[in-house]
């Protein structure tokens, strides 16, 4: 009997626990599900999230638990980063006790920051960085009073920082960077932060401040991010109380004065130091290898003058020491040069003198020099040839002398050369062992002997310039192997015949100072048989090439044809038609269809497809583009790319409105820009735009396309710049379109669609042709491509004479055949403006460089053309008197 009364007293107790535990894990479910509610999710990313699933909620996509005080396990961090979400924060995840870690990033999340958030009372990390999260930070932030870690980056935050802020005592992470904060940044915020380990303010264009002295209060801090945030003044004192700091990034603002001379001393944890781009003067800061742990230094492109000191012997870390674009003077340290770890020394465009010690040959790890543009004087040393590690050794415009080690090249990675305007004598050495090579520059020395015969066995070898020296002999046939983009062996003492391939498609100017050299098109004829045996193979090739050329368009004809039937058969299975708007617009996909089949509709044609322009229901326009191919990428694929092009916030790139699709077509729905593209403009026999505007379109422009490179993140190329692809608005505010759409239709349906267009390959870089992958100095050369439509009036490939002539060429050889370039600015642009149109011009040859390094980036275009204005003086040797400076490939002639 006793025993009967016994079980029950264990039993109910253990049935009560769980009963307990059953309850607390379905309130948190359905917390859950109350969440993913009020979200949109278009790629059903959180498909684990249901009550129908037998998964446990702690197991569902981003859900993380750890047991409570009662042993039951509960909701701590809920992590859905990257899941290209939107819809609405809703204030029911504060229902969950425990959570402390909500981590939204990298979605679509398109409202204010949530305050109800702040409900959240275990929240100790929120982070919402790259949404579309917009408006002000209101000072009832002080509400988030457990915060450790907040992160609004990469959103359109703006206003001004504020108070409440401070408040939130415990913060040791805060991420404000790349938004559009405005005014200055209060003092006082950071004076009660005294936890903070991560400050993040970089990449604020609209800030006005000076640096708040309280950071240097901040004695827990280790990174400190301030570039590219409008940041003025000097670096406050304070800093040297941050000892524990190991990054300190200051670049791209407008900072004057010097660096306080204890800095290096004070910061002994330091890692990495970047305060390049900025106003700073004085001497070089001392101390800084009293960081033992230093890798990144980082003064270039400022106004720093005296020498550098020898201390750097003792930096063993360091691999990177940049102080290109300033005003140094003296040695560079010997120590420097055989650092164990280096990987990059840049010092060009300084008044740096002495040697380079054959010590160099103990920097391992050496990948890149470039010291153009000083006062060594010294010959180029043998351990230099002993670096394997090296791939870039650039020293123009220096005094080295002597012969050329034969050894000098034999890095097996080496792919750039540049040791052009020195005063290297002695013979060119055999070159057979760097066979990257892409760049060789040996112009304006006192090189004598032939040109090696070894160059034609370098197989990517694209730019060779022996200009300006003393070689005799033949020009060796071998070298029409190769793909040369630039081959300049002007003012030598070359002889006889140019092979034919040598000569086709060169301006003159490439090969002229040379009257022994004879060939089609040079003053000197050579032999009758000669011209005649050179022009029978690329008759007879022509002939092949036109038949292969004939059979192959009527395979893609015939193609073209049964595509045609098999999507006429499929087109009455169309599946049905999804949506995405990430503004309020109202349309259906009839009111498009409808509208893309009027006849008044009006469309124009485009690489990937047509673009429509369609007047809504309620009187507004739309540009609508129907994509041609989508490459078979998934639908997931595809609306993941579409949603994180239509994030790009930016005045001068146009707006992505939404887009429709269905099985088998896509839709992008686009803002109507009034005056249409520049392009169109251009053709028109009546333009005749002023150069204020062409001014204003072209820096709007290289706005857009920097904000792409740099600003966006995931940083983007736009992949097809050309006057097309740039709208104007009726200000003539430019908008881009058409970026980053290999995104969308997939590289290989991308490079199809570019291949087919007429008349836009003059907007293509030369190194397209052998380059694995887009670089941003590809998007440059186009840009630079439309900057000399501009400036010229002409379209960018024009028929003249039967023949298509690029505007890169045309201007290049007008200026080589009258020494001077006024003859290439539009003649409808009153004279006043010549001068602007000049500085204008050194930047658009800057820009269609043949060599993609000789490019400026897109931040340095801006800042040259915002700078032009009436007041622009260049010297008129700049433009006349000779070869133009900027075709002059390989030299520096000016500095940053």
């Amino acid at each position: 009997m006793a025993a009967s009364f016994t079980r029950p007293l264990f039993v109910f107790p253990f049935l009560f626990f769980s009963a307990f535990i059953f309850s607390s894990a379905v309130d948190e479910a359905q917390i859950l599900l109350t969440f993913k509610a009020s979200i949109e999710d278009t790629v059903n990313s959180l498909s684990t999230w249901s009550n129908t699933s037998a998964t446990h909620h702690c197991n569902w996509t981003g859900v993380a638990c750890t047991a409570s005080a009662t042993a039951s396990l509960s909701v701590s961090s809920l992590n859905l980063r990257s899941l290209n979400l939107s819809g609405e924060i809703s204030p029911s995840i504060c229902q969950l006790p425990s959570l402390s870690n909500l981590n939204l990033a990298d979605n679509l999340f398109n409202q204010p920051i949530p305050l109800h958030l702040s409900q959240c009372s275990a929240l100790q990390t929120l982070n919402l960085s790259n949404n579309l999260i917009w408006g002000t930070i209101p000072d009832q932030i002080s509400q988030f009073s457990s915060l450790r870690v907040l992160d609004f980056s990469r959103n359109h935050v703006e206003g001004k920082i504020p108070y409440g802020l401070g408040s939130l005592k415990s913060l040791q992470v805060l991420n404000l960077g790349s938004n559009l904060f405005s005014g200055s940044v209060p003092s006082f915020v950071f004076g009660n932060l005294s936890e903070l380990v991560v400050l993040d303010l970089s990449e604020n264009p609209f800030l006005v401040s000076e640096i708040p002295s309280e950071i240097g209060k901040l004695a827990k801090l280790k990174k400190l991010l301030l570039q590219r945030s409008g940041f003025y003044g000097g670096i406050p004192d304070s800093f040297l109380g941050l000892q524990g700091l190991e990054i300190l990034d200051l670049s791209q603002n407008n900072l004057t004065g010097g660096v306080p001379e204890k800095l290096g001393l004070g910061l002994g944890n330091l890692v990495s130091f970047d305060a390049s781009q900025n106003k700073l003067s004085g001497s070089f800061p001392t101390g800084f290898c009293q960081a033992k742990g230093l890798i990144d230094l980082s003064l270039h492109t400022n106004f720093f003058t005296g020498s550098i000191p020898d201390s750097f012997k003792e930096c063993s870390n360091l691999e990177k020491f940049q102080v290109q674009n300033n005003g140094f003077s003296g040695n560079l340290p010997n120590g420097l040069w055989s650092l164990p770890k280096i990987k990059l020394i840049r010092a060009e465009n300084n008044n740096f003198s002495g040697e380079i010690p054959d010590s160099i040959s103990m920097a391992a790890e050496l990948e890149q020099v470039q010291i153009d543009n000083n006062n060594f004087t010294s010959r180029i040393p043998q351990g230099l040839g002993m670096v394997k590690s090296l791939y870039r050794f650039s020293a123009s415009q220096n005094n080295f002398y002597g012969d050329l080690p034969p050894n000098f090249c034999d890095s097996p990675i080496m792919s750039i050369i540049n040791l052009s305007h020195n005063a290297l004598s002695g013979s060119i050495p055999e070159l057979t062992k760097c066979r990257k090579l892409v760049s060789l520059s040996l112009a304006d020395n006192s090189f004598i002997g032939e040109i090696p015969s070894s160059l034609a066995e370098l197989p990517v070898l694209t730019y060779l310039d022996l200009s300006d020296n003393n070689l005799t002999g033949p020009i060796p046939q071998e070298l029409q192997n190769l793909k040369l983009a630039l081959f300049n062996v002007s003012f030598n003492k070359l002889s006889g015949r140019v092979p034919y391939s040598l000569i086709s498609g060169l301006p003159a100017s490439f090969l002229q100072g040379n009257p022994d050299l004879c060939g089609p098109g040079l003053p000197n004829s050579c032999s009758e048989d000669g011209p005649k045996h050179m022009s029978a193979g690329p008759t007879k090739l022509t002939f092949v090439l036109i038949s292969i050329a004939f059979a192959v368009s009527l395979m893609v004809v015939a193609a073209g044809f049964f595509v045609l039937y098999r999507s006429s058969k499929k087109k009455s299975h169309l599946g049905k038609w999804g949506s995405v708007f990430f503004y309020p617009l109202r349309i259906t996909e009839q009111d498009l269809i409808m509208g893309m089949d009027e006849k008044g509709a009006i469309c124009s044609g485009g690489a990937f497809g047509r673009v429509y322009i369609i007047r809504l229901p309620g009187g507004e326009f739309v540009a609508v583009k129907k994509l041609k191919s989508v490459g078979g990428q998934s639908l997931k694929t595809l609306k993941a790319e579409i949603k994180n092009l239509a994030k790009i916030r930016h005045k001068n790139i146009t707006k992505l409105l939404g887009f429709f699709y269905s099985d088998d077509s896509l839709l992008l729905v686009y803002e109507f820009i009034q005056r249409g593209s520049l392009g169109d403009l251009i053709c028109r026999s009546d333009f005749q735009l002023e150069w204020s505007i062409r001014l204003k379109i072209v820096v709007g422009a290289a706005q857009g396309l920097a904000y792409l490179h740099k600003d966006y993140s995931p940083h983007l190329l736009h992949r097809n710049i050309k006057s097309r692809n740039i709208l104007l608005d009726m200000n003539f505010e430019p908008k881009l379109t058409d970026f980053a759409l290999d995104r969308i239709v997939g590289e290989s349906a991308y490079q199809s669609a570019v291949a087919s267009e007429a008349g836009s390959s003059c907007y293509i870089a030369p190194e397209h042709g052998y380059c694995k992958k887009a670089t941003e100095q590809m998007d440059i050369y186009s840009f630079g491509v439309v900057l000399l439509e501009l400036i010229t009036g002409r379209q960018g490939e024009q028929i003249e004479a039967g023949d298509s002539v690029d505007v890169v060429k045309w201007v290049r050889r007008k200026i080589n055949m009258t020494n001077g370039a006024s003859q290439v600015l539009d003649s409808r642009i009153c004279s006043s403006s010549q001068q602007e149109m000049m500085g204008a011009l050194e930047v658009a040859l800057r820009c269609t460089s043949v060599m993609p390094e000789k490019r400026p980036t897109m931040f340095e275009v801006i800042r040259l053309l915002q700078s032009l204005d009436s007041e622009t003086h260049l010297p008129s040797s700049f433009f006349t008197g000779g070869r133009f400076s900027t075709l002059d490939e390989h030299s520096d002639q000016s500095r940053t």
